[in-house]
């Protein structure tokens, strides 16, 4: 067997390197939810819905852009493949792993800029390395503002939001208009379909039916 030459071992370290230099899409088709319509995030022990703009595609508003307070009560009233219970994606603070922190007195909430991996949009963007350009299997990944459900402590007129398009994390007035995601906790599978009874089973509650009423005949006769 021939030994690689030097320009094809080269190659090969430098695709071992690119590949640990990419963050991997640990999010795959095997993580399906919902028949599709959503998908499991392992880590986080969580799930997105597939659509990142599913409130525009399924005409819940014009573009998909709301208000924190329209965004909150859309996500709490989604039905999903029969599922309910869904809402916007956390933002954890402080997050020492964001490339800026607040250092103010009296102000407790830190961690903006990029490379945050304690939200859970952050996460979803630098670990699972989903983004507007790369949205793997996910669809209509918006490269805008998305809402947190989490508002900024010290000011409660703002909420935390997340930008897919660049990854960053910063927070802003409720009364804005951004995108909205619906997450849900914990790994749920669609509801099992209402058993409908087999032919034979219809046949002997029918039969059993019809002797009911001709005992009661008789009786009365």
């Amino acid at each position: 067997m021939r030994r690689p030459s030097w320009l094809s071992r080269g190659l090969i370290v430098a695709g071992l390197v690119l590949g640990l230099a990419l963050p991997a899409q640990a999010i795959t088709i095997a993580d399906s939810r919902l028949g599709g319509l959503a998908f499991y995030d392992s880590d986080l022990d969580i799930i997105w819905v597939v659509d990142a703009n599913l409130a525009q595609t399924s005409g819940f508003d014009s573009d998909g852009r709301m208000t924190w307070s329209d965004a909150n009560a859309w996500a709490a009233g989604l039905t999903v493949g029969g599922v309910s219970g869904w809402r916007l994606p956390t933002t954890m603070q402080p997050d020492a792993s964001c490339s800026s922190q607040n250092v103010n007195a009296g102000f407790p909430d830190q961690g903006f800029g990029t490379g945050c991996t304690g939200s859970e949009m952050g996460h979803l963007f630098n670990v699972e390395g989903i983004t507007a350009a790369a949205p793997g299997v996910f669809s209509n990944v918006q490269p805008s503002f998305y809402w947190s459900g989490t508002e900024l402590a010290p000011f409660a007129s703002n909420a935390w939001n997340f930008v897919f398009g660049i990854g960053s994390q910063s927070a802003g007035s409720k009364g804005g208009n951004n995108f909205a995601w619906a997450v849900h906790s914990g790994d749920v599978s669609a509801p099992a379909p209402a058993a409908v009874p087999e032919p034979g089973t219809m046949l002997l509650m029918g039969s059993g039916l019809v002797g009911l009423m001709a005992w009661r005949r008789l009786r009365r006769g």
